[in-house]
């Protein structure tokens, strides 16, 4: 197998739900280390419930340029099973009817390899930092954690997007979750149900009344969970569910949380029911133009491996929403890994090996 690919399975193979990502992250460090980096970890694992803080090298520059940050998660989405990667056809899969944890552990593998391809072959660098977060599937937990000013590099970049090499991300979406609570009375439904208010029912009909799924070109809305009742001969007290909405515009998401709220509100009057309703950032979104400084040299290393760059925004959020909230341009580009959160979750050796390609051409693209 080849260096990245033997990296990639080794890593895919040990299970890093979030907050449990102690075994990945000792590989890791165990690898940086060999290659001669010195590794520091951050007190984060405490601070955002991970076993793991974030892992953090520098390598001090050999040539002008710009020093570039590359960041990736060791945390995947909790796998169902054992993971068995396997190699079918060119194509890494996992045998055991699972997750495969591409995402993220790809990017992690093709930017450990590239970053030991240029120490191990001396090739002229502008400054390399890596880091690598726990927690990112669960809210970006360890980037929002670590202390961006370490960085030197004002520039970097994450392999987080499921979809062919060459796809650039110039934006992603803004995002709010809420956390509804309606209290109502509880009453015993055969006997006198009238002197019950069901929140079950307050709940359903505000859900009946949001808008759901793709609410418009930019923006998005769902409700996830709805939990309530105690007892099916008993009026239901309360129920609780959770949904989130999220937008490429800010405005329209305000506009859209505010929609929400009044569905809501409403529904508790008609019920008779009260209601508690608790709205929070999850994180903020971006947006780049194909001239920023970030955005151009990842165009062109995409060129310089043969691939002609194309320009997407997400419907998702990755460490680069954190970054670039904090003053940082941080561009996402998609790495080849197809499926991801599924037991189909799949991706290509020649995927895997191109992306330590562009990561040598980034590095050779940001010199003076």
């Amino acid at each position: 197998m080849s260096e990245v690919l033997d990296l990639f399975c080794e890593l895919a193979a040990l299970p890093s739900p979030p907050g449990d990502e102690r075994a990945v992250a000792d590989v890791v460090t165990r690898y940086m280390r060999d290659c001669g980096l010195t590794v520091d970890e951050d007190d984060a694992g405490p601070r955002v419930g991970s076993n793991m803080g974030n892992l953090y090298a520098r390598i001090e520059p050999t040539a002008e340029g710009e020093p570039l940050f590359f960041c990736a998660h060791l945390d995947t989405v909790p796998p169902t099973a054992a993971i068995e990667p396997v190699v079918e056809d060119g194509v890494v899969r996992n045998a055991a009817g699972t997750i495969l944890g591409a995402d993220n552990k790809s990017a992690v593998a093709a930017m450990l390899e590239g970053t030991r391809r240029v120490l191990a072959e001396g090739l002229p660098h502008p400054g390399i930092e890596l880091l690598f977060t726990p927690k990112e599937e669960v809210g970006l937990n360890g980037a929002y954690a670590f202390d961006h000013t370490r960085l030197r590099a004002r520039m970097g970049y994450v392999y987080d997007q499921a979809a062919p090499i060459g796809t650039v991300i110039l934006g992603a979406p803004f995002s709010q979750a809420i956390q509804v609570t309606f209290h109502g009375r509880a009453a015993h439904s055969g006997m006198h149900p009238e002197d019950g208010r069901s929140a079950i029912a307050a709940a359903s009909r505000a859900i009946s009344e949001l808008r759901l799924g793709r609410v418009d070109e930019l923006s998005t809305a769902n409700v996830g969970t709805i939990t309530g009742g105690t007892a099916g001969n008993i009026v239901p007290e309360w129920c609780t569910f959770e949904a989130e909405a999220r937008s490429q515009d800010e405005r329209r998401l305000a506009d859209l949380i505010q929609e929400m709220q009044d569905a809501i509100t409403f529904a508790a009057g008609v019920a008779e029911c009260d209601v508690e309703t608790t709205s929070r950032k999850s994180y903020r979104g971006y947006r780049f133009t194909k001239t920023d400084r970030a955005v151009a040299l990842a165009a062109e290393a995409l060129a310089r491996c043969g691939y002609e760059p194309v320009y997407e925004l997400s419907g998702g959020a990755a460490d680069a929403n954190v970054f670039n909230e904090r003053g940082l341009e941080c561009v996402n580009l998609a790495n080849g890994m197809t499926d991801i959160h599924t037991p189909n979750e799949h991706i290509a050796v020649a995927d895997l090996e191109a992306m330590v390609d562009v990561t040598l051409a980034l590095v050779d693209a940001a010199r003076a």
